[in-house]
């Protein structure tokens, strides 16, 4: 675990999702992550004996990351058009499928290619990779990673970027915003008195390791408001888990990343333990077998401007579970600013598996993509 003086340091935005420019193919920009990503479970402080955890990375990170080198490419090629500012697109839809999963102890290697270009929208395709070897530290370069052997992908992405557009027509619909929905339940407390989000939010492991852990989640804070209450006597589709975040220090990210690198900051949010929470509310909180991501789709409803992270408000997801069947469960959560305007939604389908009495690795298996 990382540590700064006697506290646990946690990685900033710049440091976590770091990217480096390689070397381009005729059909392909490419990119390389600097940082081992997050893994959870790796975190736990106190020393209590543990069930064996999975050795999975975090998919937000892989997620976030490859929507900042499509941006990246995006922004190359429209410098190669020799595109004004004014004229840039932003990230709109982030669609990603994991096909193998990530580890740690090896960076990502994004190639990022475009599939159509027009004034006003285009779409890339990207994808990340391992090398094939190892790494002996967690901070990776290309001078000390062989690049010439790579594993099949372990993610692929189709990402969307738009023109931003001002709202000439005065359209805009939401539904209240939970600010307004619950707010007897926020403002029964300070948003930082609430609890921070579990490392790895699974009733047995909660009950094991304690509710107080913090961990080193990197890039924001994210605190777990008690839905108890509100939840009890309802059909789980209709129950809410809510999730307070901010970030842990300011953003400086590259030039040209501008707004977009806030986007990438709630999607990248956005993916923690999303289906763990629901193996809770589907009673396998006690008896995982497996939880892992197939597709997770990000859509961003408003320009990129209006989801900058400033100040110290805290932003909102709202998640539910509207579905789960044949081994399976979708996660749904909304993205809303601290002003309660809706910027965002998340759709996630992945894998929800029960322990079976034949697995001998019990509740948590180590091959399991928290």
């Amino acid at each position: 675990m990382a540590r700064q003086g006697d506290d646990v340091y946690r990685l900033s935005f710049q440091e976590q999702m770091e990217l480096i420019k390689l070397p381009s193919d005729s059909s392909a920009k490419k990119y390389m992550s600097t940082r081992s990503a997050y893994m959870p479970g790796s975190d736990f402080t106190k020393d209590k004996e543990l069930p064996s955890f999975h050795k999975a990375a975090f998919g937000g990170c892989v997620y976030g990351q490859a929507a900042l080198a499509a941006l990246r490419a995006q922004r190359e090629l429209e410098a190669e058009e020799g595109r004004k500012p004014s004229d840039r697109l932003d990230i709109h839809t982030i669609n990603g499928f994991f096909t193998r999963p990530g580890v740690s102890d090896k960076p990502f290697i994004y190639s990022a290619s475009p599939i159509t270009s027009s004034r006003s929208f285009s779409t890339m395709s990207i994808s990340a990779s391992h090398p094939t070897s190892s790494s002996v530290t967690d901070h990776f370069s290309p001078s000390t990673t062989s690049l010439n052997s790579l594993q099949p992908p372990a993610f692929a992405a189709l990402i969307s970027f738009k023109l931003p557009e001002p709202d000439s027509a005065g359209i805009s619909m939401q539904e209240p915003s939970p600010q307004q929905r619950f707010s007897s339940i926020l403002s029964s407390r300070p948003p930082e008195d609430w609890p921070a989000a579990p490392p790895v939010d699974l009733e047995g492991v909660v009950s094991l390791v304690g509710d107080d852990q913090i961990g080193t989640f990197p890039i924001v804070e994210m605190k777990k408001v008690d839905m108890t209450f509100w939840n009890q006597d309802k059909p789980i589709y209709e129950r809410r888990e809510l999730i307070l975040y901010r970030l842990l220090k300011p953003l400086s990210p590259t030039e040209g990343d501008g707004p977009n690198a806030h986007i990438a900051v709630h999607a990248y949010a956005a993916d923690r333990n999303g289906l763990l929470m629901a193996a809770n509310h589907l009673g396998l909180g006690w008896s995982l077998g497996r939880a892992a991501s197939l597709s997770y789709s990000f859509v961003v409803h408003v320009n990129a401007a209006e989801a900058v992270l400033e100040g110290k408000g805290w932003w909102v997801q709202e998640v539910w579970f509207p579905r789960a069947a044949r081994g399976r469960g979708i996660v749904e959560c909304k993205i809303w600013s601290p002003e309660g305007v809706h910027v965002a939604t998340e759709y996630q389908d992945g894998l929800i598996k029960g322990w079976e009495e034949s697995d001998p690795k019990g509740v948590w298996k180590e091959e399991a993509k928290l």
